[in-house]
């Protein structure tokens, strides 16, 4: 029989709208449609959810001249980001007064009153409106007054809740035609859930740049997040020469980021991670642990952090830890711990005035099982130290109130999360742009953590979709919602520019995927597109094929289009730095896409000479776009092909040319199987996870994974007798250098039809000369690539059936 073999790897004025992406605020849109005079407009979503918003009254107009009444209590970073608000929507004059001595002209303009809760005026101005009680919390009045001007009251309950008043006020102006903006007439009670909310830069490879953090510091408090937790893995000064001081160039970058982040109301958080190396008994190693901090005390930093994870603690570091704790084990590493934590918590934090209590991250961070390590930190581990944990795994699929609780009672105590997404520094994150919503975490856990920090990714920019997720949800977890929150945490990027964020959504939907540790993904890849490409299936396969193409192609379009909208220049440059790689592939899997399509199109119209020729531009679309590399890498894992949409855009392209180039073959070649039975001849460790029914069970995320066995097979036996025209495999990293495709009509007498030997691990695409019909088709291992056993996503079989 003859066969072939085929690899494919897979309107307002520009001042204004500037300003609004510097701050952070989100541009209007043409499609916004001010109120009629004196209407109540609907209530405005502000993100985070506050705990409490209401209608108060009628909006009220930003003035030309705006008086800002505050007084030497008033936080002045509030003062400086309000002025700056109201200076970019509207106001050319933001005059300042005292409380009691504003001058007679001000009763025809906007008043703003910052400030203390407690101080009279606004107190009076509240009228009713909820006095903040909880750190950090504060309360928003508007109402209208005389001649058209109104107030509006800024409360905190103390400096941080200040601040936020401010950034609740930018979710709140809506523009009202021309270069005019309005302030919706509400009433707002609100404070945060959680008392931790931020990043941790925890990830290993290449650090964010200064310039990068700095930013980020800026950001942290657009969103209310308050934590910023300094710890990445390849800065030397932090792990590997942790008892050495920093250089002066670093230590004066070091000193700016706490000034930034200081204005912003986030707490610097200094981590330092001497677990390789350090003689816990030592008293010159506990010296030079607290000189590093005393480095970052005169800094101005409040906040500090000893993680011990990653390391070995079954063996010690120096012969005088023997002595002290004991052999080496479990136990006796906890006990070194917690003498060094304790005595860094009660000599050094208890006794710097304003220094927040220690924080440490376990050795044993991310399980929920009770150990003699667990045991020991709980029993001795000093109260006031705030103990990390990372979840169920490393990354958690999901985090529950239950789980936490658990954790608490291990440690005996709240637990901080630690939440690694979305960190992409490990293997199966390789190649990725995690662009998921921050999701999966119980509504309520703010009554069971301390707080929640996210580890980002290598690429700061980037990071910012799902960290904007977990701030929200930090803030607000009853109110959070994902897929409303991911929606504007892309406007975000897009300084409000629709079209910008629509294409950010599209692009974002293409980099889903949120992998584990494991082989099951946490969030699954383009949920968007593959309900579109499952209904196109749907769709052709019914007989309506004309209109299946017109409505996925309008999509595929959005797709080609989507990165040169990125690029347009509404989207936040260092955003369309990190995903520069992913933009171009994007460009490519798009035009591949639409081109295909225009192959089927004219393919149903008869018009085959044509379809060959959009077909075979379409395939060189996708070896250009699998040809990309990352460069320069960020990451641990190089230079690497960029995923886009990997298991729904490029299966789609496949099973496409399978049905073009088998168009009167086997009367157009339909996936038969998944109304088959598979089986296989073992099982990765008899775990559930990897059956053989995960190869044709629909689902790109889940596999079927070997034992580790160079003759291991999987088989699919069809619903019934069939001519086989082409077997598709979409293989796992654990490929085979070497297979064979065989058929049989008994499952007992096998014939070998075609021999695979892939180049690297993708799709495969093994096409077959329809013969006798058969019931069976295996795919039969010859040698393995990894020493793993062989593993595959999706196993398709395209014939006909023989009735």
């Amino acid at each position: 029989m003859r066969s072939s073999w085929i690899n494919r790897n897979a309107p307002m004025a520009a001042a204004v709208a500037a300003a609004a992406l510097v701050l952070g605020v989100p541009a209007p849109s043409a499609a916004d449609v001010p109120p009629a005079p004196g209407a109540a407009a609907a209530l405005p979503v502000v993100h985070p959810a506050p705990q409490s918003l209401t209608r108060a009254g009628d909006d009220v107009p930003v003035t030309r001249r705006v008086v800002l009444v505050r007084d030497r209590d008033t936080d002045p970073a509030a003062a400086t980001r309000l002025a700056q608000v109201l200076s970019a929507h509207g106001a050319a004059r933001v005059d300042t007064a005292a409380p009691g001595h504003r001058d007679a002209s001000s009763g025809r303009d906007l008043t703003v009153l910052l400030g203390d809760a407690s101080r009279p005026d606004i107190a009076a101005a509240l009228r009713g409106t909820a006095t903040p009680e909880q750190a950090e919390g504060y309360a928003i009045r508007v109402t209208g007054g005389k001649r058209g001007a109104g107030a509006v009251t800024l409360a905190g309950h103390d400096a941080a809740g200040q601040f936020y008043a401010v950034q609740t006020l930018r979710g709140l102006l809506r523009p009202s035609g021309g270069d005019r903006w309005r302030i919706s007439g509400v009433r707002v009670d609100d404070h945060p859930s959680m008392a931790l909310r931020g990043t941790i830069e925890g990830f290993y490879g290449q650090p964010w740049t200064h310039q990068e953090r700095l930013d980020q510091m800026d950001f942290y408090g657009d969103v209310k997040a308050n934590t910023y937790i300094y710890a990445p893995k390849d800065d030397p000064y932090h792990r590997g020469k942790w008892r050495e001081p920093y250089p002066a160039d670093k230590l004066d970058e070091l000193g700016e980021l706490v000034r930034r982040a200081a204005a912003n109301h986030v707490r610097f958080t200094f981590a330092v991670s001497p677990g390789e190396s350090i003689c816990y008994s030592d008293p010159a190693d506990r010296a030079a642990l607290k000189a590093k901090l005393q480095a970052l005390y005169d800094l101005g930093t409040r906040a500090f952090s000893i993680p011990l994870d990653d390391i070995s603690y079954t063996r010690w570091n120096c012969a005088g830890d023997d002595a002290a704790y004991g052999a080496p084990g479990r136990e006796a590493a906890a006990a070194a711990q917690v003498d060094l934590l304790n005595d860094v918590q009660r000599t050094f934090v208890a006794a710097h005035e304003g220094v927040q209590p220690l924080q440490m991250v376990p050795t044993e961070y991310g399980d929920l099982t009770d150990t003699a390590y667990k045991r020991k930190m709980r029993a001795s581990l000093d109260p006031a130290v705030v103990v990390m944990w990372t979840g169920t795994d490393v990354v958690p699929p999901s985090i529950t109130n239950a789980q936490a609780d658990a954790a608490s009672a291990l440690f005996g105590r709240k637990v901080f999360v630690w939440d690694n997404y979305p960190v992409n520094d490990f293997g199966n994150t390789s190649g990725r742009l995690l662009l998921a919503p921050y999701d999966k975490r119980e509504a309520g856990l703010s009554d069971h953590l301390s707080g929640i920090v996210a580890n980002p990714m290598n690429q700061p920019y980037a990071s910012k979709v799902a960290v904007f997720g977990a701030a929200s949800f930090a803030w607000n977890d009853r109110a959070y919602r994902a897929d409303t929150d991911w929606t504007a945490a892309m406007s975000y990027l897009a300084g409000g520019d629709r079209r910008a964020t629509e294409a950010l959504l599209v692009f974002g939907d293409l980099e889903h995927l949120a992998p584990t540790f494991g082989s099951t993904p946490w969030q699954s890849q383009a949920p968007r597109l593959a309900a579109r490409v499952s209904a196109f299936w749907s769709a052709w396969d019914g007989g309506d094929r004309s209109r299946a193409v017109k409505v996925l192609r309008p999509y595929a379009r959005d797709i080609e289009r989507a990165p040169a909208t990125i690029r347009g220049g509404a989207v936040q440059r260092g955003f369309v730095a990190d995903a520069d790689d992913w933009l171009d592939a994007t460009a490519l899997w798009g035009r591949a896409t639409v081109t295909m399509l225009d192959a089927l199109a004219a393919r149903d119209r008869g018009d085959e000479d044509r379809a060959e020729t959009l077909a075979a531009a379409s395939r060189a679309l996708q070896d250009r776009a699998g040809a990309l590399r990352t460069s320069p890498a960020r990451n641990t894992w190089g230079e690497v092909r960029p995923k886009v949409g990997d298991g729904v855009l490029d299966t789609f392209l496949v099973e496409a040319g399978v049905r073009l180039d088998l168009w009167d073959v086997a009367g157009g070649a339909r996936n038969l199987a998944p109304a088959g039975t598979a089986t296989a001849s073992s099982v990765e460790q008899d775990l559930d996870r990897f059956t053989a029914d995960k190869v044709n069970d629909g689902d790109p995320g889940t596999r079927w994974a070997s034992g580790y066995s160079d003759d291991a097979w999987v088989q699919i036996e069809l619903a019934a007798p069939a001519r086989v025209a082409a077997v598709t495999l979409a293989w796992e990293a654990a490929c085979a250098n070497e297979y064979r495709i065989q058929t049989s009509a008994d499952g007992t007498s096998w014939t070998t039809v075609a021999t695979g030997r892939p180049e690297s691990c993708g799709n495969d695409v093994v096409r077959t000369a329809p013969g006798e019909p058969v019931r069976f088709v295996r795919m039969q291992g010859v040698e393995r690539r990894t020493t793993w056993g062989y593993s595959i996503h999706e196993f398709g079989v395209y014939g006909a059936p023989v009735h």
